[in-house]
C-alpha cells in the first residue's frame, strides 16, 4: 500500500512548520528524509499520524484519506510510528510493552512472534522492565510494539540515534527485514553513511518543503546535495 502525500500544511499554533509537503512512500522501499534541524522532519512524521492536524492537503494510504481522523484512528489504518526517544512504558515489563502495542490487533499471536523473530533478544527479556533494558534493547522495544500493529507503513524517527554499532547493525538489520516483508518504511536519519547503505530513495527537507527526492542508486558520501541540504 502505498503512502502519498500532497500539499500537506501544518505548524503549532500561528507558526507553521510544514509548507504544501509532497511526498510518497511504497511498499518493500525504506524511504529516508534527510534535512537540517528544525526544517520540520519529525513535525511531518507526527502530522501523519494525527498528532498534529493538517490545516491544508491530503494524505492517503492506497487511496484512503488519513488526514482529519483522530490520532487513535490513524494506526487502525495502518501506520505505526516510532518517535525519537522511544517513549516506553518504563515501568512495565516487555511483554507489557507489547501487548499494549498490540491491542489495536487484538494481540494476535502470530503477529508478537513475527516480531519476537525479528527481535529474538526481546524474547529473552519478556519479563524484565524496560527501563532496566539497555539503550539499543529499548529502541528495539520501540520498534518491536509498533509492529505489534502490523503496519503496512512504518516511520521510525533517528532510530540508531545514540546506539553503539552492535546494536545499529541489528536494528539496520531488522529494517531491512521489514522492507523484504512489504512493509514501506520512511525513516528520518542524518547520517549519509546510513541512508547510503539502507534507503531506496532520499527525500531533501528544506523550510518545510521535500524540496528534492533522489533515487540511492548512483549517490555516493560526497555528492554535493548532501552538502546542500544536511551541511555534510
Amino acid at each position: 500500500m502505498a503512502l502519498e502525500v500532497s500539499g500537506i500544511t501544518a505548524g503549532y499554533g500561528p507558526f507553521t512548520v510544514l509548507r504544501g509537503v509532497d511526498f510518497r512512500a511504497e511498499p518493500g522501499q525504506i524511504t529516508c528524509l534527510m534535512g537540517r534541524n528544525g526544517v520540520g522532519k519529525s513535525t511531518f512524521l507526527k502530522c501523519l499520524m494525527g498528532l498534529l492536524p493538517a490545516t491544508s492537503g491530503t494524505i492517503q494510504l492506497n487511496g484512503i484519506a488519513l488526514q482529519g481522523l483522530p490520532a487513535h484512528q490513524v494506526p487502525k489504518r495502518g501506520l505505526a510510528y516510532v518517535p525519537q526517544g522511544r517513549r516506553l512504558f518504563g515501568p512495565l515489563t516487555v511483554a507489557e510493552n507489547l501487548a499494549i502495542g498490540g491491542l489495536v490487533q487484538g494481540n494476535d499471536e502470530n503477529t508478537l512472534h513475527r516480531v519476537l523473530t525479528l527481535f529474538p533478544r526481546l524474547r529473552e527479556r519478556l519479563t524484565q522492565t524496560a527501563q532496566t533494558l539497555s539503550g539499543g534493547e529499548q529502541q528495539m522495544l520501540a520498534i518491536a510494539r509498533a509492529l505489534c500493529l502490523n503496519p503496512k507503513v512504518l516511520l521510525l524517527d533517528e532510530p540508531t540515534e545514540g546506539l553503539q554499532p552492535s546494536m545499529i547493525t541489528l536494528i539496520q538489520e531488522a529494517v531491512l527485514t521489514l522492507k523484504a516483508q512489504g512493509v514501506a518504511v520512511v525513516l528520518v536519519e542524518q547520517r549519509v553513511d546510513a541512508v547510503l547503505k539502507l534507503a531506496d530513495r532520499v527525500g531533501f527537507m528544506r523550510a518545510g518543503r521535500v524540496e528534492e527526492i533522489r533515487d540511492v542508486v548512483g549517490l555516493v558520501a560526497v555528492d554535493p546535495v548532501f552538502r546542500t541540504y544536511v551541511g555534510v
